[in-house]
C-alpha cells in the first residue's frame, strides 16, 4: 500500500523548541504509516533526530530581536523580497515534486504571520489541485496574545477557509485551546486535543545512570539563556547542593563569545557545555533540573519525575512559559522562579524550596500526543478516501 505523504512546515525564529516538536511528530507519523518530509525555514538545528523523514531547508531567517517585528537572514541582514520570494517558490517546487496527501504547517494560521507571503500561496497552490490535500495545523496548548484584537478574528477566517484539522498539543484538563484563543468554539467541530507531545529518552541510556546526582541547568536553543545560566554560575556556592556537580548546558544559539566566558568563570564541580542529545536521559537520574520553561523541556522534565526549578522566559510578549508554569506548579509538578525576578540569590531560594518540598506530582496530564496525532492524520486520511 502507498504511504500516505505529508509535507510538514515548520519555521523556528528565537528557540529551537518548535523544530524538535516537529521532528517528534514526524518520526510517530512515519512509524504509522506516513511519509514525511519536513520543510524548515529556520537555522540549522545540530542533532536534530528526525528518523526516516525528508528534510528541506529553506534560506534561514530567525527573528533579529524578541520583538519579533523583524527578520533577518543567515547575514543577518533584514529580510527582503528577494529572499522571501526564493523561499516561497523552493516551497511551491517541493509541494509540486512531493505532491502530499497531506500538509501540515506548524502555528500557522495562529502564529507566523510574518510567513504569509509562503504559506498562503501553499495552501492555495494545494486547494487548486483537482484532488486537494488535507491541512492541518500543528499547535502547541498556549498562545501569545496578538499585538492586535483584529488578528484573533484574521486567524479564525483563515482556519476556517483553509484549515481541515487542527491539532492542539495540550491536554485540556490543564489548558482548554479557547484560554488563549477565545474564537475556539467557532471551529469546535475542527479541533483535537492530542495531549502534550513527550519525546521519551532511551531507557538504556537512562539506565546507565548518566547525569546522575546532577544538578543539570538548561534553556533550550539557548537565544535567550545568558542570565539564567550565569544565575546559576553564582547561586550554586549558596545551595545545599553546592559540593554536587552542576553542568550548564548552553543551546546552540547562546553566542560563541558568551559560552566561552561561561566557560572561563566556571569554578571547580561546574561543566559548561553546549546542549547534548541525550539530555533528556540525564534528567530521570538527576538531583535536579533548572531550566527555563519551554514546551519541550518542561515537557521532558515532567515525563522524568525529576526536581525542577523553572524560570520561564518572559521577554518581549512572550505569556506563554509563564502561564504553563504557573498551572504546572499549582499541581505541585515543579517550583516555580519569575524571570522578573530571576538572580542568584531568588534562584538559590528556588533550589531550596525545590529539593525540600514535596516529591513533585506526576500532574495527571495527557503526554500522548505524538501517536495521538499520527492517529488523528490516518482517521482523517481515512475518511477522505473512503477507507475508514
Amino acid at each position: 500500500m502507498t504511504r500516505a505523504r505529508v509535507l510538514f512546515h515548520v519555521q523556528h525564529l528565537l528557540g529551537i523548541g518548535h523544530l524538535k516538536r516537529a521532528a517528534c511528530l514526524a518520526r510517530a507519523m512515519e512509524g504509522a504509516g506516513f511519509s514525511v518530509t519536513i520543510v524548515s525555514g529556520g537555522h540549522e538545528v545540530p542533532g536534530l533526530d528526525i528518523g526516516n523523514a525528508a528534510f528541506v531547508q529553506l534560506s534561514p531567517m530567525r527573528a533579529a530581536d524578541v520583538t519579533f517585528k523583524s527578520l533577518v537572514g543567515a547575514d543577518d541582514r533584514e529580510v527582503g523580497d528577494e529572499l522571501r520570494f526564493e523561499r516561497r517558490d523552493r516551497l511551491l517546487e517541493t509541494f509540486a515534486t512531493l505532491e502530499p496527501d497531506i500538509i501540515v504547517t506548524e502555528l500557522f494560521p495562529f502564529g507566523r504571520r510574518a510567513l504569509r507571503h509562503e504559506l498562503l500561496p501553499l495552501l492555495n497552490a494545494a486547494k487548486a489541485r483537482a484532488r486537494p490535500p488535507a491541512i492541518v495545523c500543528s499547535v502547541r496548548d498556549i498562545l501569545v496574545p496578538p499585538s492586535k484584537p483584529i488578528r484573533t478574528t484574521q486567524m479564525l477566517a483563515l482556519a476556517r477557509e483553509y484549515f481541515d484539522l487542527v491539532l492542539v498539543h495540550g491536554d485540556p484538563t490543564l489548558i482548554p485551546f479557547e484560554r488563549t484563543f477565545p474564537l475556539a468554539h467557532e471551529i469546535a467541530d475542527r479541533i483535537r486535543h492530542t495531549g502534550y507531545v513527550v519525546d521519551p529518552p532511551s531507557p538504556g541510556l537512562v539506565a546507565s545512570g548518566i547525569g546522575a546526582g546532577e544538578v543539570i541547568v538548561s534553556a533550550g536553543g539557548g537565544a535567550l539563556s545568558e542570565p539564567l545560566l550565569r544565575a546559576a554560575l553564582a547561586a550554586r556556592a549558596m545551595t545545599t547542593a553546592r559540593d554536587r556537580t552542576w553542568r550548564l548546558l548552553a543551546g546552540p544559539s547562546l553566542p560563541e563569545s558568551v559560552f566561552r566566558d561561561l566557560t572561563n568563570e566556571a569554578e571547580g564541580g561546574i561543566i559548561v557545555e553546549r546542549a547534548r542529545p541525550d539530555f533528556t536521559a540525564m534528567l530521570p537520574n538527576c538531583h535536579l533540573s533548572i531550566s527555563q520553561g519551554g514546551y519541550n523541556t518542561v515537557m521532558d522534565v515532567l515525563a522524568a519525575r525529576c526536581r525542577a526549578v523553572i524560570a520561564p522566559y518572559a521577554g518581549g510578549k512572550e505569556t506563554e512559559q509563564t502561564l504553563r508554569a504557573e498551572l504546572l506548579a499549582g499541581r505541585g509538578a515543579l517550583q516555580l522562579l519569575h524571570e522578573n525576578a530571576l538572580g542568584p540569590e531568588t534562584l538559590a531560594e528556588a533550589v531550596a524550596d525545590a529539593l525540600t518540598g514535596p516529591e513533585p506530582t506526576e500532574a495527571a496530564l495527557d503526554t500522548g500526543g505524538a501517536a495521538a496525532s499520527a492517529r488523528a492524520l490516518r482517521e482523517l486520511v481515512d475518511q477522505r478516501t473512503g477507507t475508514a
